[in-house]
């Protein structure tokens, strides 16, 4: 497939596609689009959007990082994650409009800026699709537990056992329907009510950790949780990878911009960021409470996923394993919506494909069901989460803007600019190399136990 296919589009890139050969649609390919079709969204559409895309697995997985960590390493580790993220999605918002009269409306639309027509596509869009496509599996399995979670809460073994491929499955149902709505502005209803969510279950998460604690007089051990020294260091290696999951946001950060209207007078960038520094306060609000009171409570016996480790009140916490279900299909779509743009910008352009109802339904379903099948077949949900986190959301997220930054923008050499991106490109690379080999090791040691398709309960189980 040559990359060069994902170019804005115009007639000559074509070879002579004329619009009597695109079928039942009339108007510019570019209309239709997923991305870019809609351009009216205000600036609270910024701020759930991207607590939505944030917000989500993550969080449910930081008190299992705090314990891999321990208590100076792991808050050092968030606090340092969120100001590096905030200043480096502060940059893609700027450098969205940076060419008068142009937006860059994709992430590798800015890397070809940045890097080359050829090497942007190369550089930006293998690592977009790998986070991308990582989350909406990573979502399929999270949102595969928590309606297991929910159904053991509800039926308090009165009920047959369920295997989690089958809720996996349930829930891909939902996203087979979802997957065909057309565009960003088509999924803002879904996305506040995902945004809403995953500050509720956050909530619970928070309130019942601290309640746990308070009510329970056993003493808690905040012992790292591996024994040995290897164990102690590839647990601290997948911990960084589960921090850096949590932070995956500038993957669509342009696409989100890209729904915002434009003018020389009230360029984007403005209501962007309104929404982007309202949805990081509501991210940070969520992200330390569930973090230190999770560890806080149960110390190193947490498990990888916080709402499985309570168990009272019942109700609440079948209510909040619901919440997350909810959540992670808006999230879903959310991260799904740059990857249906690729494929079915490649299938018109590239194999003469018309742009119409049936395209959408195709490509998006088999997207779908290839997510469904990975995350029913590997079901490890921490170690995706430290795998995917160090090994491509830490370029995505914590480096490659600061480097297309330095391209750009060419800040003086050793100023306090110059500096600060250097520094976050260093720490940047580090996270990459370092925190997948903690992730891979784990999930190599349960491929020694774990049957396809089984029942999984992790190895904290």
């Amino acid at each position: 497939m040559e990359m060069q296919q994902l170019d804005d589009y115009s007639p000559a890139k074509s070879k002579g596609r004329t619009d009597s050969q695109e079928g039942s649609w009339s108007g510019p390919v570019e209309d239709w689009r997923a991305i870019n079709s809609r351009r009216n969204a205000k600036w609270w559409y910024a701020a759930f959007h991207n607590v939505t895309a944030m917000v989500g697995a993550g969080v449910l997985s930081l008190p299992y990082a705090m314990s891999e960590l321990g208590w100076g390493v792991g808050i050092t580790a968030l606090v340092l994650s969120w100001i590096i993220t905030v200043y480096t999605l502060w940059q893609m918002v700027e450098m969205h409009e940076m060419v008068p009269g142009k937006r860059f409306d994709r992430y590798h639309e800015l890397g070809q800026h940045a890097f080359g027509e050829k090497l942007g596509l190369w550089i930006v869009v293998p690592q977009q699709l790998v986070v991308e496509v990582g989350l909406n599996i990573v979502y399929m399995v999270t949102g595969g537990q928590s309606l297991q979670k929910f159904h053991e809460m509800v039926c308090d073994e009165r009920c047959k056992n369920i295997k989690l491929p089958y809720f996996i499955m349930i829930f891909a149902s939902v996203q087979f329907v979802l997957s065909q709505l057309p565009n960003f502005h088509s999924i803002s209803s879904i996305s506040l009510i995902a945004a809403v969510m995953s500050v509720s279950y956050s909530t619970i998460a928070f309130v019942a950790s601290a309640d746990h604690h308070r009510t329970n007089s056993a003493e808690v051990d905040y012992s790292l949780r591996a024994t040995t020294t290897p164990g102690k260091v590839f647990d601290f290696l997948g911990g960084l990878g589960d921090v850096a999951f949590t932070y995956a946001g500038h993957n669509v950060v342009l696409e989100i911009q890209a729904t915002i209207p434009s003018t020389p007078d009230k360029p984007s960038k403005k209501p962007m960021w309104k929404g982007v520094v309202v949805a990081y306060i509501i991210i940070a609000a969520c992200y330390f409470p569930v973090a230190l009171a999770g560890y806080w409570a149960f110390g190193n016996l947490v498990d990888e996923n916080i709402l499985i480790t309570l168990e009272k009140p019942r109700w609440l916490i079948a209510v909040a394993n619901m919440m997350v279900v909810v959540h992670v299909v808006g999230s879903y779509q959310v991260y799904a919506m740059p990857v249906f743009d690729m494929i079915e910008t490649v299938l018109v352009r590239k194999f003469w494909f018309t742009p119409d109802l049936r395209l959408r339904m195709i490509s998006r379903t088999v997207y779908v069901a290839f997510t469904m099948f990975v995350a029913m077949t590997f079901p490890f949900f921490s170690e995706l989460l430290s795998f995917f986190g160090g090994f491509a959301f830490a370029p995505t997220s914590y480096f490659l803007p600061c480097i297309m930054w330095l391209i750009i923008c060419k800040p003086k050499r050793f100023s306090l600019s110059w500096f600060t991106n250097w520094t976050c490109i260093f720490i940047g690379v580090s996270l990459m190399i370092l925190a997948p080999i903690g992730g891979l090791r784990q999930i190599i040691l349960k491929v020694k136990t774990y049957k396809f398709y089984q029942d999984y309960h992790g190895l904290s189980h």
